[in-house]
């Protein structure tokens, strides 16, 4: 993990000698005064009266304050400067794994929680960065420098004192392993409520629909409650830390004084030295309660960190080295004995054959939790078939490259999702590079272009979040004309107009005709009026292709299809 966290300065190098030398100078500046100090002193007790060294040291230190002004303002602005890049340069990397996970991380991981890896606790690395370094660096520099100089006053006397460093020590090293454990906890406890937070403010239509804002603010409660105790814990543990470490360095200076004054009575050594030893103790103390201090923010620099590469680590989409982009697809698709059990050992497909012929519209139809959504997301390989075989054009979809696969085909789902952004560029977001002409005739494609102009802004209005300021029939319709800028071979439509009312299906559905034409289309729909004109139909089952056919075929075999559209049909004629 260090080399790690170590390889993300290399960019930085010049920055991060420029801050250490700074730091370095910074410790050594510190270390003048006692000396200043003992000179002085020496020269008053020696029975001396020159001005000169007093005016002399004054304008000596104060030189060098400035000095140290100046390479604490480069310290403080150049060094957090270096630490917020390499934070951006985690999150770039973080955010570009996170396009390459699969499907099934988001299934078990909650975006609030990843949000919160992502903003939180690359804030902890990023302080860490940038001041751990300099920390070691002025406390270890100031604390040796401070020792040696202790050592030319009285070197017995500043043995005494280092004999008292190893229990500080000790009680760090005791009470560290038990303040990380505590701020993982809290680190864990702060990702749960920003999850619970996510998941309640993107839901507060239904909330409010269904009045249930106090079972949500109960299900806050617990969250909130478990970030209390969390946080009680790891300020239980700072605050034993940091007492007991205080209590220690308030005793060095119990020992100094009785120590010292020990010496003094005995004429081992002079007043000046005496009193220099006393300021110059404290510079000695100082770093080495800094730098155990410090190790509260390294627990959570480190936290941050581990938690940082626990999500790098997680295996992205694999293809194949020898997978190849797909050229000029037709459109065919063959499944051969596909099962899928999405990695849990249960499957939910057993054995699927189909064969899709170039520019067919096939649909799939059948009870809830059948399988068909399922069998949808297997053709882009959003999801990996744990047996069988699934063809392109022949060519087996293992070898062919994820991008080249995808950007061959087009989805519109029943649960439309469009970015906080213009109505340009959600239409955009199927071909990046088309030119203004091609979005406008993508948009009348999906006859939607005659309301874009009727917005205040036209194509560069503001949709809002999800496309909350859109009917259902205006973000489908929308999504339409993002899929017929992306013009694929093939075309994959789940449950597209099943959320909309009649009247709105109508016109969807002519959109949606205009958009299958020419294209191997997999219609997935519950109302069965839908699809009767569909080269093929099969109904899915368990898991199972249990009928397949034409309308006219499947309603002669008098089996489930024609119960489902019976059914269907008589609930029409009474509406």
């Amino acid at each position: 993990m260090l080399k790690k966290f170590l390889s993300y300065y290399k960019p930085h190098k010049l920055i991060f000698t420029l801050d250490m030398l700074a730091s370095f100078t910074v410790s050594m500046v510190g270390i003048f005064y006692p000396i200043v100090t003992r000179s002085m002193v020496n020269e008053f007790t020696s029975g001396g009266r020159s001005t000169k060294i007093i005016v002399g040291g004054g304008i000596l230190l104060l030189v060098l304050y400035v000095v140290r002004l100046l390479l604490n303002y480069f310290i403080q602005y150049q060094g957090h400067v270096m630490g917020v890049k390499m934070q951006a340069q985690m999150r770039r990397e973080m955010f570009d794994h996170l396009q390459k996970l699969p499907y099934r991380y988001y299934d078990d991981n909650e975006t609030g929680k990843i949000m919160s890896r992502m903003t939180n606790d690359l804030f902890e690395v990023s302080e860490l960065a940038h001041h751990g370094p300099e920390n070691v660096i002025i406390t270890s520099i100031t604390v040796i420098a401070s020792f040696v100089y202790l050592a030319t006053i009285n070197w017995l006397l500043t043995l005494v004192i280092f004999l008292c460093v190893p229990f500080l020590f000790v009680v760090a090293l005791l009470l560290r392993k038990k303040m990380r454990d505590a701020f993982k906890r809290s680190r864990e406890a702060a990702a749960d409520i920003n999850a619970a937070l996510e998941g309640s403010i993107s839901g507060i239509r239904v909330t409010k629909a269904f009045t249930n804002a106090d079972a949500e603010r109960k299900k806050f409660e617990v969250g909130n409650t478990e970030f209390v105790e969390s946080k009680k814990d790891a300020y239980r543990s700072m605050g034993q830390f940091h007492s007991s470490t205080s209590f220690i360095t308030n005793v060095f200076n119990v020992v100094v004084l009785i120590a010292g004054g020990i010496f003094l009575f005995a004429g081992s050594i002079e007043l000046a030295d005496y009193s220099a030893f006393i300021v110059s103790v404290n510079l000695f103390l100082t770093p080495m309660t800094t730098l155990i201090g410090f190790m509260e923010q390294y627990q959570n620099g480190v936290t941050g960190f581990s938690r940082f590469l626990e999500i790098m680590a997680e295996e992205p989409e694999r293809e194949k080295e020898s997978a190849r982009p797909l050229e000029n697809v037709q459109g065919s698709i063959r499944f051969e004995n596909v099962s899928c059990d999405y990695g849990t050992g249960r499957e939910v497909l057993h054995g699927i054959d189909l064969d899709i012929e170039k520019g067919q519209t096939f649909a799939l139809v059948g009870p809830s939790g059948g399988g068909k959504t399922t069998i949808c997301h297997l053709i882009p390989h959003f999801y990996t078939a744990s047996s069988g075989k699934i063809y392109i054009d022949g060519v087996d979809i293992e070898d062919i490259t994820l991008d080249s696969l995808r950007k061959s085909i087009g989805i519109v789902q029943q649960d439309v999702y469009l970015f906080n952004a213009s109505v340009r560029e959600n239409i955009l977001y199927g071909r990046p590079e088309a030119t203004e002409e091609e979005i406008i005739e993508a948009a009348k494609r999906a006859n939607i272009h005659d309301y874009i102009m009727a917005m205040p802004d036209g194509y560069d209005t503001e949709i809002g979040e999800r496309g909350v300021r859109l009917s259902g029939g205006q973000k489908q319709r929308l999504s339409i004309a993002r899929v017929f800028l992306k013009n694929p071979p093939i075309l994959i439509l789940d449950e597209a107009t099943s959320a909309l009312d009649n009247t709105t299906e109508i016109l969807i559905q002519s959109a949606l005709d205009e958009l299958c034409r020419g294209r191997t289309t997999i219609v997935v729909a519950h109302r069965l009026s839908t699809i009767k004109n569909a080269d093929e139909i099969a109904v899915i089952s368990d898991g199972r292709i249990t009928e397949r056919g034409s309308h006219e075929a499947l309603m002669a075999l008098g089996g489930a299809y024609e119960k489902l559209y019976s059914q269907q049909f008589r609930h029409l004629v009474k509406e």
